[in-house]
């Protein structure tokens, strides 16, 4: 895929507010295969995007400051990767403009969908089309990796086989399935998953021309979801009870739960009888993110 560009001229005044999709993403699977020596680990992984996400509105500015008009509660502003991602590509691809920023909030904090990631990856390719920066998506990659392992993928935009720490990505075609994603009554923090030391670390690696299960079941595994269920009983719990409907399994570092259902109505059967202190959404798994066909027409729109 190429990057998105503009017209050279320069605007004299803000923009309107445009509206882009900040997706979800599942991991069907999560090996850990090893550690490297500056702690990051070896991953392999499918990941495949949801329908479901959160919802970002950008306004270009003339001038160059950054403004979240939308604070996330516990989180400070500069903290949080809506606001670093918009400084990063302001810093690498010097822009005289700015923006401000809104975000309504779908996906749960600490539930191992990437909303954290999504929300820097959809910031990063909105702005470069809005500022008129340029760069190609293997750049914006790049710069996205500093922010953290998940945001190349949902920079890329395609359902992948990622390697690495999550950055070396071979495009695959899982079934689109509905998944049921049903999130307990907690958070769990991926930095302490990936420091435990009971963490699983030496799964054998995969021949990455050799899938031939799009469902991603028999035979992988997520092997932070041991660890995830043996302290966090609410997971164990939910899960153990929704591996009776459908096969299920954790996405991430936790804690949210996805099962795997032919048709949406067998999804929301099963929806309707979790507890009310379950979180929960039905949602179809899908190849390619919403957020790049909004980019096109955005593109178009701005270019006639």
């Amino acid at each position: 895929m190429e990057a998105i560009t503009m017209p050279v001229s320069l605007p004299t005044t803000d923009s309107p507010f445009y509206q882009f999709p900040s997706p979800a993403k599942l991991n069907l699977f999560l090996h850990i295969v090893g550690r490297r020596a500056d702690g990051y680990h070896e991953l392999e992984t499918v990941f495949q995007f949801l329908t479901l996400g959160d919802s970002i509105s950008i306004k270009r500015t003339i001038t160059p400051s950054i403004t979240l008009l939308t604070p996330i509660d516990g989180v400070h502003n500069d903290d949080n990767l809506i606001v670093k991602a918009a400084k990063l590509l302001q810093e690498k691809a010097p822009s005289p403009f700015g923006a401000e920023i809104k975000i309504t909030k779908l996906l749960p904090m600490g539930g191992g969908l990437g909303g954290g990631s999504s929300n820097a990856a959809t910031v990063l390719l909105a702005l470069n089309l809005l500022w008129q920066c340029k760069l190609t998506f293997q750049q914006l990659a790049e710069l996205g990796l500093q922010l953290g392992a998940d945001v190349p993928i949902f920079i890329h935009g395609f359902a992948a086989f990622a390697q690495g720490i999550g950055e070396k990505l071979s495009p695959v075609y899982p079934e689109e399935s509905f998944y049921l994603i049903s999130k307990p009554n907690c958070s769990i923090s991926t930095q302490q998953v990936f420091t435990a030391k009971d963490l699983t670390r030496n799964t054998p690696k995969l021949d990455s021309k050799a899938f031939d299960n799009k469902t991603y079941t028999e035979g992988y595994y997520n092997d932070c979801q041991n660890l995830v269920i043996n302290h966090y009983p609410e997971v164990a719990k939910l899960l153990a009870w929704l591996i009776e409907y459908a096969p299920s399994r954790m996405t991430g570092t936790g804690a949210c739960i996805f099962s795997r259902f032919s048709s949406e109505q067998e999804a929301k059967r099963v929806q309707k009888l979790l507890p009310n202190t379950v979180t929960s959404f039905v949602t179809k798994g899908i190849n390619t993110s919403s957020l790049h066909s909004v980019l096109q027409q955005l593109e178009s729109e701005i270019c006639t």
